[in-house]
């Protein structure tokens, strides 16, 4: 039996084909080709509002489209999150998202007493590959900047849902590759979706 997949594309843009709509389109194909169930989501073309207090984080619910998204993800045994490197991070509308999405009583187990910030992870048993595109070469990304955007969403979000393993691919000199380049990336990409990694 294959696995389940969402993909979440988290480029802002969705008026035209960039690297992370041809890369999640890439991993969609090698994943259904291969049997594989695939959901996608582009948090863009979603029309939520940004939380404004901890209080709404933790005590309120997501919009409906959002609780949809949930659903997907409960759905899934592998979630896959694609995004530009935007400012050293996510773009604002993907971290809108998951901070609407990744919710106590969803992904977070309620704090337990004894000051625990938060319980065991309620996604666990899900895997996750996250798909990084920058203009800067990637070792420089990784070594010389910190991959500090990696090291947040394993830490600090999906870390914390129980979502593990995590593996990790930085698609560098993005926006300056050529054709063929792009068509290796995507050949790459296409290869980590038949293998649902």
């Amino acid at each position: 039996m294959g696995a389940r997949i969402l993909i979440v594309q988290g480029h802002p843009d969705i008026g035209r084909m960039h690297m992370c709509r041809a890369l999640a389109h890439a991993y969609a194909e090698g994943a259904t080709a291969a049997g594989h169930e695939v959901e996608l989501v582009e948090p863009a073309r979603l029309v939520f509002p940004l939380l404004s207090s901890a209080a709404e984080w933790r005590h309120g619910s997501p919009p409906p489209r959002l609780v949809a998204a949930q659903e997907s993800m409960r759905r899934a045994n592998h979630l896959v999150l694609l995004y530009p490197l935007w400012l050293g991070d996510m773009p604002a509308v993907l971290k809108g998202f998951l901070e609407q999405v990744v919710r106590p009583g969803f992904a977070l187990a309620p704090a337990r007493a004894g000051g625990r910030l938060f319980g065991d992870g309620l996604l666990r048993g899900r895997s996750a590959r996250l798909v990084v595109s920058t203009t800067m070469a990637a070792p420089m990304y990784r070594w010389l900047h910190g991959a500090h955007s990696l090291k947040l969403v394993r830490r600090s979000i999906l870390g914390p849902a129980g979502i593990a393993p995590m593996r990790s691919t930085v698609v560098g000199g993005a926006g300056r590759l050529n054709e063929a380049e792009i068509e290796r990336w995507r050949e790459r990409v296409r290869a980590l979706g038949r293998r649902a990694a």
